[in-house]
């Protein structure tokens, strides 16, 4: 009988790794909550004016690429950051189908107001400089794995 236990330990969910990465996940973007209501920014939003203030201008497959995020999410995020004077959309004279994101001087002003939260996220976490890195490190090289497999038309 243990051997048959044994067989199914790997489908308990203390054994997967995606279930506390699912959790954290949700539990990371409520703690962000608080500071984005300030800036009247939802998650999806703020990580395009994070893009954006990188960048300044950015194409929509661009930033859908860098966030890992389809057209049929960004398309409200973008109208409403848009409405809101953050950034402009422009159709792309070479493509019709894309837009040009630009950022506006409103939504460079609004950087300022928003560069304390990676900190105060970070404090929430309660890692060390090196755990985080260590985290953060890890997640990217399995974020790269995963998409090359799918690149490559694994399951």
């Amino acid at each position: 009988m243990d051997g048959e236990a044994d067989r199914y330990d790997a489908l308990k969910l203390e054994n997967q790794v995606c279930f506390p990465l699912y959790a954290c996940t949700k539990e990371l973007v409520r703690q962000y909550g608080p500071y984005l209501k300030e800036l009247n920014l939802t998650y999806t939003q703020y990580i395009v004016m994070m893009v954006l203030w990188e960048r300044e201008r950015v194409s929509s497959r661009e930033l859908a690429e860098c966030l890992h995020l389809d057209y049929g999410t960004l398309t409200p995020v973008l109208k409403r950051l848009d409405q809101a004077g953050y950034l402009t959309r422009e159709r792309a004279a070479e493509d019709e189908r894309l837009l040009t994101l630009t950022l506006t001087e409103k939504g460079r002003m609004l950087k300022a107001n928003a560069v304390s939260i990676p900190t105060a996220i970070a404090e929430v976490m309660g890692l060390t400089m090196e755990e985080f890195g260590t985290l953060y490190g890890l997640t990217y090289k399995a974020l790269r794995n995963m998409e090359a497999r799918n690149h490559e038309g694994g399951k």
